[in-house]
């Protein structure tokens, strides 16, 4: 019985080992194997090569680059872009009638029950600029800018809640674990400024995003990738000044010394993070001076205060739009700004429509508008890309919780089609991608753009081909735009 047993067992290992690439290495003497490499060469990841004593030093692109470093304003909650820049005239006829029953068969809703009703847009819209773009009276600040800016209308998601929807938008992947487009970023091309770090994330709305610090996480690449919270009230980065009785010199020798035991531990172990650590340390001494400098809004002119509208010392978007552009300035290659509140579902009044919706537009309409101008005016939006977007898209449909008409006006989460915009390096200007249905529902057929399409796109203007700019993990090449089929969107690249 024993040896019945061990026989059971070396079967089950035999067979187990039995893998399909071990039959294509073995069988017919090999042949498999050639095949194997052969299908390698056709689809070979690109080299990243930094120096282990500078993870972040500057590495060229695979390809000529448009873009040197982004800009990315998310509106955390998902803004109803047919309240801002989806102009659907059929939509307003429908205004108050029952939803159309296939809008609803097979699909799934946050919140939505029964049959709702359609919800024309809630402000008037116009057409601005030369381009002739239709947008609403709720970014007047903004339309200045149509001209230059370019517009994706049919951006589509797998996800229909927020964090999951925010993971997808940011990491390429509804799940945790994943690099952030910026640590993507840093990763292929490092950072001009060696005394601040390459991807920095601002926060302002009073909360962080639903999945929190993932957004700007490194996930499986080294964590020297990750994106560094920054604050506009208090001390800049935590933990980043001298405590009380420490100089700076002892500061250096602690350091030192740290690094010495961290060089040996890795001289013996040889694992990467360990280089990781002394860049860190290394870097975060450096940012004792070079942060508070760059992060001290104070000191800029009366005429940029009113500008953007800023108020040095308090937390605000409009802060943090200053912030992107000094940043930008000082050579940080990803710069992410998170403004939470747009979540507009119509429950309360901060989350309605026509209340909670109009305040959040005019907090953020100024500061944009003057970021566009001060980048502009700099020579600075030749070579940065800024964007704008939330995570998903908003239902046509008027939201009805319980299956009930509700007193404040709000809509459902819908992830078939949503608008982003950019500006700058890489887009034209004045363009319109895509086009939706009558009621902005999805996207017409031939014309949608996954995220996928999306981070292949941004890579594409970063200089590198979305394919080969990966990371090796378990088997498997690792991308942001993920082992499904993306497309770059040439027709909107300059």
């Amino acid at each position: 019985m024993k040896l019945d047993s061990i026989l059971e067992e070396y079967f089950r290992q035999d067979t187990q080992y039995q893998t399909r690439r071990n039959f294509l290495r073995n069988g017919i003497t090999g042949f498999g194997s050639l095949w194997l490499g052969l299908q390698g060469a056709k689809g070979s990841p690109l080299k990243i090569n930094h120096s282990t004593e500078n993870p972040l030093d500057v590495l060229p692109p695979q390809f000529t680059a448009k873009a040197k470093r982004i800009i990315y304003l998310h509106m955390a909650g998902a803004p109803s872009t047919l309240e801002l820049f989806d102009h659907k005239p059929e939509l307003d006829k429908f205004n108050g009638k029952d939803c159309p029953q296939e809008f609803l068969e097979g699909q799934n809703f946050a919140f939505i029950q029964g049959t709702p009703k359609m919800l024309g847009s809630v402000y008037p819209f116009k057409q601005y600029g030369e381009s002739g773009t239709y947008m609403s009276d709720r970014l007047p600040h903004l339309a200045k800018h149509v001209d230059d800016l370019c517009f994706i209308h049919t951006l589509k998601t797998d996800q229909f809640n927020h964090g999951p929807a925010q993971l997808m938008v940011h990491t390429g992947n509804a799940a945790f674990g994943h690099p952030s487009i910026g640590a993507w970023a840093t990763y292929g091309l490092g950072t001009e400024n060696q005394n601040l770090p390459g991807f920095i994330s601002l926060l302002s709305g009073g909360r962080s995003p639903r999945a929190g610090k993932n957004l700007w996480g490194s996930g499986y690449l080294p964590s020297i990738y990750q994106g560094v919270q920054c604050r506009s009230v208090g001390e800049p980065i935590l933990n980043t000044n001298n405590p009380e009785g420490v100089t700076s010199e002892v500061r250096r020798n602690t350091i030192d010394a740290i690094n010495s035991l961290n060089t040996t531990a890795y001289e013996k172990i040889g694992d990467p993070e360990t280089l990781t650590r002394i860049s860190q340390y290394e870097m975060a001494f450096r940012m004792q001076a070079s942060v508070p400098e760059v992060m001290d809004i104070s000191k800029e002119p009366k005429a940029i205060h009113e500008m953007y509208g800023t108020q040095p010392g308090k937390e605000s978007f409009a802060n943090n739009c200053l912030l992107a552009r000094r940043l930008a300035e000082q050579g940080v290659r990803f710069i992410q700004l998170f403004d939470w509140g747009w979540d507009s579902h119509g429950s309360v009044e901060s989350e309605a429509l026509n209340f909670g919706f109009k305040d959040k537009c005019q907090q953020v309409d100024q500061p944009i508008s003057a970021l566009l101008t001060d980048l502009k005016q700099r020579g600075l939006l030749e070579d940065t890309l800024v964007i704008w977007s939330g995570e998903f898209g908003r239902t046509p449909m008027r939201e009805n919780r319980g299956g009930n008409e509700m007193k404040n006006i709000g809509r459902d989460h819908n992830p078939h089609a949503f608008t982003c915009w950019m500006a700058g390096a890489g887009v034209k200007p004045g363009y319109h991608y895509g086009e939706t249905d009558p009621f902005g529902y999805q996207s017409l057929p031939g014309q949608e753009v996954h995220v996928r399409d999306f981070h292949a796109t941004l890579l594409a203007m970063m200089g590198f081909n979305h394919k080969k700019l990966s990371y090796s993990l378990n088997g498997l090449e690792q991308k942001l735009s993920g082992v499904k089929p993306a497309k770059v969107i040439k027709d909107i690249l300059a």
